[in-house]
């Protein structure tokens, strides 16, 4: 996960008899029960925009149903691995598989034009357990400096509410939502970065920050849950500079952060899920068809 980190998540929980997922972002079609968790975000150093992270085994045939046994999957979209890089160290692969879409260096206009083609009403999306929607790092970088990815503050606010509204006209709740703030940035490292690339320093914290406290005030206009990660990297004024792999992006301590962070909104979701196949240690070895081809 990056400090631009923009990632829309979706959980979804059992689905329908449906062909199974077309693979782009979002659609998330199943051909039988099962949840996922489908990520939607801005890429780093993580998966590809229409890549699809399993964290689960692959389909099998439930027994004597004629139907498929899918696992839930849990998918995050953005421009960086964050979302789907905390959800992998959670205790939720026998319930839920991570989709990750990274889109690499996007902002709020292009994700909200680009979002029906990720989730659609065709996506079995009542059976979706969450999104998160996690984008500003680009959005505030500096007009000057970088045109082509800065976003007025107004305008990112505007595309906040329109995604998520978008997302309730399909059929996923404000409950379902969790809007992620963009995490602090560290100037000094940052302005190394860019000057090795021979540019001058394109983002300032303090800007990042107005980013944060709209996209926060969004949350409570609209009714959706928030994770202020702008606000909790910085609580007391502690050193969140190894938070940030370059300044910007997240490094593995930042993202083992948002995952605490995260996985405390996401758990009370997924915890009433009941979980698909049993504990290895109570599958029957002398006859294990008895424990794995019970209908689930």
């Amino acid at each position: 996960g990056g400090a631009g980190a923009e990632a829309a998540r979706r959980w979804r929980s059992r689905g329908g008899s449906q062909g199974p997922s077309a693979g782009r972002a979002g659609t998330g079609r199943q051909a039988g029960p099962g949840r996922q968790i489908q990520p939607l975000g801005r890429r780093g150093a993580g998966p590809g925009p229409d890549v699809r992270r399993r964290l689960s085994p692959s389909p099998a045939p439930a027994a004597s149903s004629g139907e498929w046994l899918w696992w839930r999957r849990l998918g995050v979209a953005g421009c960086c691995p964050g979302p789907a890089s905390c959800c992998s160290g959670t205790p939720s692969p026998r319930k839920c598989d991570v989709l990750n879409r990274g889109l690499s260096g996007y902002n709020t206009r292009w994700a909200n034009i680009v979002l029906p083609r990720l989730i659609s009403k065709s996506s079995n999306v009542e059976n979706t357990i969450a999104v998160t929607i996690f984008f500003g790092a680009n959005d505030s970088a500096l007009k000057d400096a970088t045109p082509n990815q800065h976003v007025p503050l107004n305008e990112y606010a505007d595309n906040l509410k329109s995604m998520i509204q978008y997302l309730k006209s399909i059929g996923i709740t404000e409950d379902r939502i969790i809007l992620i703030t963009p995490p602090p940035l560290c100037e000094s490292t940052w302005e190394k970065e860019c000057i090795a690339k021979g540019e001058k320093l394109n983002r300032f914290n303090s800007n990042t920050g107005e980013y944060a406290k709209a996209c926060v005030q969004v949350a409570r206009d609209c009714g959706t849950e928030i994770l202020d990660l702008w606000t909790l990297m910085q609580k007391t004024n502690q050193d969140f500079s190894s938070y940030l792999a370059d300044g910007l992006h997240l490094s593995a301590a930042g993202n083992n952060f948002l995952a605490a962070q995260l996985w405390s909104l996401l758990e009370k979701k997924i915890s009433t899920l009941p979980t698909l196949l049993p504990y290895w240690r109570d599958v029957d070895h002398q006859n294990p068809e008895v424990s794995l081809c019970e209908k689930s």
